[in-house]
């Protein structure tokens, strides 16, 4: 197991509750793991302190009830320093998965940092098809969920300031698995993605950034204009969708 994690590849305000995390697990001798990777904010360089989870993934040989039971401890205990439940893989289930999460499998393997083992990801390889497929699938899903969530929110302000941000999050992995399809460059922070947006898809990322700013604290709409805000958004996430589409009829990745 590697006894020097790279550390500066991780924000200094993730260290502690990391280094306090691995000890934990270290000091139960019968808790076994063959890889412990940390992924998402904290591994791309925009975790930010008080709002940002630490989300880590952790490879065991199997995974059973009694296995998951010895791991709730530690959970409990490092839940309130951020770090969320863990994604459990085995080998197995990133082989047999990858079809199946092509595009967080993708996001993980370019942009994790090992902790603790042997990174499994450098072997993964996923079909750009079923890549596509994820990322369009997704795409939908994204736009019908801001209207439901406009409509189940009653239009409240408090309910658009809450569901553009999520959107916003869950879009973000789309498009960096539709640039990599597009041979664009991927591993970027997020508002270089939402740039990145007018050059290979032809959408303005106007709104998108600003949206991003609202996610970050660094922009308060006014009760006035996030109405308008969200109006825009739409119009723009509908003619991302049509991008999209435009590929699919395209036949392209196919």
């Amino acid at each position: 197991m590697s006894a020097n994690p790279p550390w500066s590849q991780l924000q200094e305000d993730t260290h502690d509750p990391l280094r306090g995390f691995l000890r934990s697990i270290k000091k139960q001798k019968d808790l076994k793991f063959e890889a412990i990777l940390v992924y998402g904010s904290a591994a791309r360089g925009e975790f930010l302190p008080g709002y940002s989870n630490i989300n880590v993934l952790i490879i065991l040989e199997y995974v059973t009830q009694p296995v998951l039971q010895q791991w709730i401890g530690i959970h409990k205990q490092w839940a309130r320093e951020k770090i969320v439940a863990p994604l459990f893989l085995t080998q197995t289930d990133l082989q047999q998965s990858s079809d199946v999460f092509p595009l967080e499998y993708l996001d993980i393997k370019e942009c994790h940092v090992l902790l603790e083992g042997r990174d499994p990801f450098p072997e993964l390889h996923v079909n750009p098809a079923h890549l596509f497929v994820q990322c369009r699938q997704e795409v939908h899903a994204n736009l019908l969920r801001v209207r439901q969530n406009y409509v189940e929110g009653w239009g409240r302000i408090e309910a658009i300031q809450t569901l553009l941000p999520l959107s916003l999050t869950s879009l973000l992995p789309c498009l960096r698995g539709l640039y990599r399809l597009l041979g664009r460059p991927a591993t970027l922070k997020s508002p270089d993605v939402l740039d990145e947006l007018k050059v290979t898809l032809d959408v303005d990322p106007s709104v998108f950034l600003e949206v991003w700013r609202l996610k970050r604290g660094l922009s308060t709409p006014g009760k006035h204009e996030l109405p308008k805000l969200l109006e825009r958004y739409l119009a723009v996430l509908g003619q991302l969708v049509d991008q999209v589409d435009s590929m699919k009829q395209e036949e392209r990745f196919q």
